[in-house]
């Protein structure tokens, strides 16, 4: 029954996957079995698509609700669904790998042996998977958001393009671990010094987080300190590709971090990952430190013939981690006028992908 069961999850996690689903290869199996035991594993293929109780799962497979209510809950302590109360309802959700199981058993910054085995695991798994079927972006899923400091006054700026609107609008802050740089720490790799603590989440997502995650709750002033530390040491803003519903908001480095090492595989990493912004530079003022340049996590910048840098635009960012760095205050983002908004909800941005992929046939 225990194997049946980690079988049946290759098609459960292939249904439910966004990047990263379920396949069948020695890899899977090996981290499907690090993560969940053979009982944790049964409940997560019951779980439905949409959000549940205890109960109505207890319903679907036949058990006890009591019972299941809180293995439910020790498997959300885990990272291996979601949970969040609703007055005094719990609900729960199941979560795919990536975005969600792969990055929440990370959050908590924790470093035991079974940490450590399963930095290792999902990494041979995510390699292996890569090279059985490399990852294709036919239509942007996360976005950029430049720093607000940085964009050149006269430029329109949208209120889905500021960090603060994500902040201001939000009780509920928390901030866990970086997923892609702790589970790089756990595997013995070079961190570079980058901070740690700077994976924000909000509203319900936040409340998960800090329920059973270990992720600390943060206060206005504290997101906006934390973020002022993120561009300091170079990192980007990031989050999902929405103007409504936005639940997290990711600072990534150029060394480990998922969403950055993907686009710049892609045969355009601009179109698949950007802000809509690019930078400018003010010629009288920069002094050809190259201090941009050796920040730009995208690597798409050079030295000109004329002693200012040059950007490659197929892969530029727009994240501003070059202006932000600037000691001359040389570089300003400017708006692209032909960026698109992004789409509204989830719905409309699976919306996009599916048109995106199929036009790709």
């Amino acid at each position: 029954m225990s194997d049946k069961a980690y079988k049946d999850m290759v098609d459960v996690m292939s249904a439910r996957g966004m990047v990263f689903g379920g396949m069948d290869i020695p890899e899977f199996y090996l981290v499907a079995k690090a993560l969940f035991t053979p009982e944790e594993a049964e409940i997560n293929n019951a779980m439905p698509q949409k959000t549940f109780s205890a109960a109505e799962l207890a319903e679907i497979m036949g058990r006890d609700s009591e019972e299941l209510a809180v293995t439910l809950k020790q498997m959300a302590d885990k990272g291996l669904c979601n949970t969040y109360l609703k007055g005094d309802l719990r609900l729960f959700r199941a979560a795919p790998f990536v975005p969600g199981i792969f990055e929440f058993v990370f959050m908590s910054g924790t470093t035991t042996d079974r940490d450590k085995e399963l930095a290792k695991l999902i990494k041979e798994y995510k390699d292996a998977w890569e090279a059985k079927s490399p990852i294709v972006i036919p239509y942007p899923m996360q976005r950029v958001i430049t720093v607000d400091e940085t964009i050149e006054s006269g430029n329109q700026v949208h209120t889905y393009n500021q960090v603060k609107t994500y902040i201001d609008q939000n009780e509920e802050i928390a901030a866990a671990a970086c997923y892609c740089r702790h589970a790089a720490l756990l595997r013995g790799e070079d961190t570079h010094g980058m901070p740690m603590q700077t994976c924000l989440s909000f509203g319900r997502v936040a409340q998960f987080t800090v329920e059973c995650l270990g992720a600390k709750k943060l206060t206005k002033e504290e997101a906006y300190t934390l973020l002022d530390e993120c561009e300091e040491a170079g990192l980007i803003h990031m989050t999902h590709n929405v103007t409504d519903g936005v639940s997290y908001l990711c600072n990534c480095d150029k060394y480990h971090c998922f969403a950055v090492k993907i686009a710049l595989k892609q045969p355009h990493p601009a179109k698949v990952f950007n802000s809509g912004f690019e930078p400018q530079w003010d010629k009288d003022a920069c002094t050809a430190c190259e201090t941009c340049i050796d920040r730009c996590p995208a690597e798409a910048l050079v030295m000109g013939d004329d002693d200012v840098p040059q950007v490659d635009l197929n892969r530029c960012f727009g994240c501003a981690v070059c202006a932000t760095g600037c000691p001359e205050d040389a570089i300003k983002m400017r708006s692209k006028t032909e960026a698109d908004s992004p789409p509204k909800d989830n719905a409309a941005l699976m919306e996009a992908m599916i048109t995106a992929f199929t036009s790709q046939d």
